[in-house]
């Protein structure tokens, strides 16, 4: 019955996880489903608590720096961005006017909504446009005043 308990708990923070953006409490699921194992195996209550809580601070102090380390932007780690990361510092060329509101940019022969990065500047079809920003599905943009290389 013990063990039933320890999962229910692990399954119940595995939600709550699910419900932040701290990327902690995965750790103590798995100090609850490490109990769990102890349960079955007949251990006493004392050593279940042992096991969770030895299973989850081991799981926060080792784990979570990598999985940290490894879920920061590509910019601070020194990597090569990749996806939405990569659309930042790309070329455009505006095909609807935009402004603060609405736009419409060509980047890389996909079509982006586009908004003016600082919602004061507009920008005409046919003019080249830098990506400052990307929020959503939506581009803020700026001049694009390096010449082509």
């Amino acid at each position: 019955m013990e063990a039933v308990l320890w999962i229910v708990l692990a399954i119940a923070l595995v939600i709550g996880e699910a419900f932040t953006a701290t990327i902690l409490v995965i750790f103590f699921a798995a100090g609850a489903a490490a109990a769990a194992a102890a349960a079955a195996f007949g251990a006493p209550v004392l050593l279940q608590i042992i096991v969770f809580a030895v299973v989850s601070g081991l799981s926060v102090a080792a784990v979570r720096p990598i999985v940290m380390r490894h879920a920061r932007p590509a910019v601070e780690t020194g990597d090569t961005p990749f996806g939405i990361e990569a659309m930042e510092g790309a070329r455009g060329v505006v095909l609807d006017e935009v402004d603060e509101s609405r736009g419409m940019v060509k980047i890389d022969g996909e079509l982006w909504q586009a908004r003016s990065f600082d919602g004061k500047e507009s920008f005409q079809p046919g003019d080249r446009v830098r990506v400052v920003r990307v929020r959503g599905a939506t581009v803020l943009v700026w001049h694009d005043d390096v010449p082509d290389v």
